[in-house]
């Protein structure tokens, strides 16, 4: 059987089989392309070099020989010398290819069956890379499927047009599945893999609840309200923070929707979820009060460096506050985004008489004084001797009670006491061997330099070598679970921007970077902050509209 007999069927085969596996009929045809020279090569031998072509158009198929055109020739099945092949093409030069017509072929079974693996092989792999292209663009959209198959607690879902998978973890609690049901989840991740490409779903990703409220909220889909963040607890509880670029409409009241229809339809995918709606404000003090209702707080404290919020509140309001196994104050931290701390009114009272106390026994060890100028001192608000060391002469008189020899006399011996602490500290410093250079980097102050050389760094190169989250610590947020991990210089009071500007000084010092460096890392942050001041005034003048 000639092959160029069967060229309608070939492209009727590629037609079919484009259709059915929905890739480009290209692709199959060049498929058969590599099947049909595999074949030739096994007919006109392995070291043969075959080109094979197939018309798309026609379905016509050509077979040629490649020969390369070198001096020597050393392979005479794949090689062709100079003077030979400018006989037959004048233009023929070193490196180039010329190629030979062949005669069509019969498929026997075994070369039929060798060139159907090769074309089942490479339609397969272009079913893949079609597959992973589609579903990586639809990362983060909800998508409707049947269950195939239950693993271990995985579900696998038939997409249709693929099979996806939903593991355990990304289930909701105590939620169960049999083949043929209906499931909706959210794409969070679509990976290559050696069996082919795996799509992740997931029933407990925050943002499932969000694309779920933007198919039930027409004023989400359009950008009218805008969901700024979500807190949940798969199965049990969430918090939503919405808001409006439309002053005329309720963020809340469109989530919630008549007679809470909008928010039962989402609740009822999520198994009974309750959710709690509120609205976003960019006061932090404000959204804290919302984020922990329905607890009533007494009183907020913010540490904005530490981005950590202490919350007072009543004996009768703790529990609710806290909520069922710390619920309520989880979920309010992750939706904040900071940490939060949570105390009773008593609490409260004892802290700050324990501080209270402390202050006062510093004042009467450093100062000297007796008890009750201590304590007078620190009723007075000074948390520290260089309070009282640095401040104005002036402001320690204005203190009722005392005249101004008492208020020089309080800063003479804070700025002894002061002086007499470095010297120790210094000798310290010295004894850990933390060189004498580190004290070039403004900021440092000799207690940083005892605290570091206790860290084992004492030279510029080991600082230069530091990050800011070495210095200042970091924090990891997980599900609502924030932990706080502290660095070398966590007890002094300097900033991340403190701390990176210091860590510059040092790779500058220490060669590492030049003042080139420093004035494009500083024009390419002022440019960054520019456009986000810009992004931010823009942001404004549409919710102004």
């Amino acid at each position: 059987m000639s092959v160029s007999a069967n060229r309608l069927e070939l492209l009727q085969i590629a037609d079919a089989v484009a259709r059915e596996k929905s890739i480009d009929r290209l692709i199959v045809i060049d498929a058969m392309q590599d099947a049909i020279q595999k074949a030739a090569r096994s007919r006109y031998g392995a070291e043969t070099e075959v080109k094979a072509e197939i018309n798309p158009k026609t379905g016509e198929l050509s077979l040629w020989r490649l020969l390369e055109i070198v001096e020597l020739v050393e392979e005479p099945s794949r090689q062709i010398d100079l003077a030979m092949a400018k006989e037959k093409y004048k233009e023929a030069e070193l490196g180039q290819y010329i190629s030979e017509p062949l005669p069509p072929i019969e498929f026997g079974r075994i070369a039929a069956q060798s060139a159907k693996q090769v074309i089942v092989q490479k339609v397969r792999d272009a079913e893949r890379e079609r597959m992973f292209d589609e579903y990586e663009s639809r990362i983060g959209e909800i998508v409707n499927g049947t269950v195939k198959r239950v693993e271990y607690g995985n579900v696998i879902v038939d997409l249709g047009r693929g099979e996806a998978i939903i593991r355990r973890d990304e289930l909701i609690p105590r939620e169960t599945f049999r083949y043929g049901d209906r499931v909706r989840a959210y794409i969070y991740d679509v990976r290559r893999e050696q069996r082919g490409p795996q799509i992740f779903l997931s029933r407990t990703h925050p943002q499932f609840m969000a694309k779920l409220f933007m198919q039930e909220v027409p004023e989400i889909y359009d950008g009218i309200i805008n969901i700024r963040s979500i807190a949940r607890d798969p199965g049990s509880r969430a918090k939503i923070a919405v808001t409006s670029t439309d002053s005329s409409i309720d963020p809340v009241g469109a989530c919630v929707g008549m007679r809470g229809s909008r928010v039962q339809a989402v609740v009822s995918e999520l198994q009974d979820e309750k959710i709690d709606i509120i609205p976003w404000t960019d006061n932090i003090a404000d959204l804290v009060v919302a984020a922990l209702q329905p607890a009533q707080v007494a009183k907020i404290v913010l540490d904005e460096q530490a981005e950590k919020i202490e919350v007072v509140a009543s004996d009768d309001q703790l529990s609710l506050a806290i909520g069922r196994r710390g619920q309520n104050v989880r979920l309010a931290s992750q939706l904040v985004g900071w940490d939060i701390d949570i105390l009773t009114e008593q609490e409260e009272s004892e802290r700050r008489n324990n501080e209270f106390n402390e202050r006062s026994e510093l004042f009467i060890t450093a100062l000297d004084v007796d008890e009750t100028l201590a304590q007078l001192l620190a009723s007075e608000g000074f948390a520290s001797v260089e309070d009282l060391a640095y401040i104005e002469v002036e402001e320690i008189a204005s203190i009722q009670g005392l005249d101004a020899g008492t208020a020089q006399e309080i800063q003479d011996r804070a700025a002894e006491y002061l002086k007499a602490k470095e010297v120790e500290l210094d000798e310290k410093r010295v004894s850990l061997g933390v060189q004498d250079e580190l004290f070039e980097i403004t900021g440092l102050s000799v207690a940083m330099l005892v605290k570091l050389g206790k860290e084992d760094i004492k030279t510029i190169e080991d600082f230069a070598g530091c990050a800011a989250d070495d210095l200042v610590g970091w924090v990891e947020r997980n599900e609502g679970e924030v932990k706080r991990f502290d660095g070398y210089l966590s007890s002094f009071d300097i900033s991340r921007e403190e701390a990176e500007n210091m860590v510059m000084q040092a790779r500058l010092k220490a060669g590492w970077i030049s003042e080139t460096d420093l004035a494009s890392d500083e024009e390419e942050k002022n440019q960054e902050q520019a456009g986000q001041e810009q992004e931010q005034a823009g942001q404004e003048e549409v919710e102004k509209n």
